[in-house]
């Protein structure tokens, strides 16, 4: 049994990852800002008031955790705002970067002593996140935060590299939530597809950039 930590796991992807990797015995351990009855629902260990932008909140966790061994560190906790080049609004740009991009570098080095030779982090960044796959422009904020996680990805790579930890970005499709509307996949088919493909990720493909159904992804 591994131990799978998960933020951003009372809603989306998060609250489908949080029940596939349950229900197939995995200690789960969900992080949130508030939990929600379908995570309540789930045999995660939970622990809400965890905010990706606090590293006080961070350090709790951390805390909280003393002793254990995370196997899979995933850092699905995000938002998105439409931003046009009409309607830059700057706070939240700001809020996106918070959350989307330094989330996940705070959440990873707060965790570190919590992983191992072995242990895998992934961050859940975006396609959009992708310069040679604009194509269409737009979405400033959104974009430039998924780009910046996926820098952060390719650093910590590095970075832990000698500690033998993976570090993988993956991008989980157009999925119907909350935060795209529900317009795309359904959640559970994404969590599905996240699962495979972490589950055949090795440490020798460290630092790299995925979509959930198998393709790498372009920089």
């Amino acid at each position: 049994m591994s131990t799978v930590l998960i933020t951003g796991a009372n809603r989306g992807i998060g609250l489908e990852l949080c029940r596939q990797y349950s229900a197939r015995g995995e200690h789960v351990i969900g992080a949130c800002r508030a939990r929600s009855t379908e995570l309540d629902g789930t045999s995660a260990d939970i622990h809400d008031d965890i905010d990706v932008t606090d590293s006080r909140s961070i350090g709790r966790l951390a805390e909280a955790l003393s002793g254990q061994t995370v196997d899979v560190l995933i850092n699905c906790a995000g938002i998105l705002s439409a931003e046009s080049l009409d309607d830059l609004d700057w706070e939240r740009i700001r809020r996106q970067i918070e959350v989307n991009t330094l989330g996940p570098l705070r959440v990873t080095q707060a965790l570190l002593p919590r992983l191992r030779s072995g242990s895998k982090v992934i961050i859940i960044t975006s396609r959009m996140g992708s310069v040679e796959d604009n194509t269409s422009g737009g979405m400033y904020g959104y974009r430039i935060s998924k780009a910046g996680a996926n820098m952060v990805g390719r650093s910590l790579a590095h970075d832990l590299g000698p500690k033998r930890i993976g570090v993988f970005l993956l991008h989980p499709g157009m999925v119907a939530t909350e935060m795209t509307g529900r317009r795309g996949i359904p959640p559970n088919e994404s969590a599905q597809n996240l699962i495979v493909q972490i589950d055949s990720l090795d440490f020798s493909r460290s630092g790299t950039f995925w979509h959930a159904d198998g393709s790498p992804l372009p920089w």
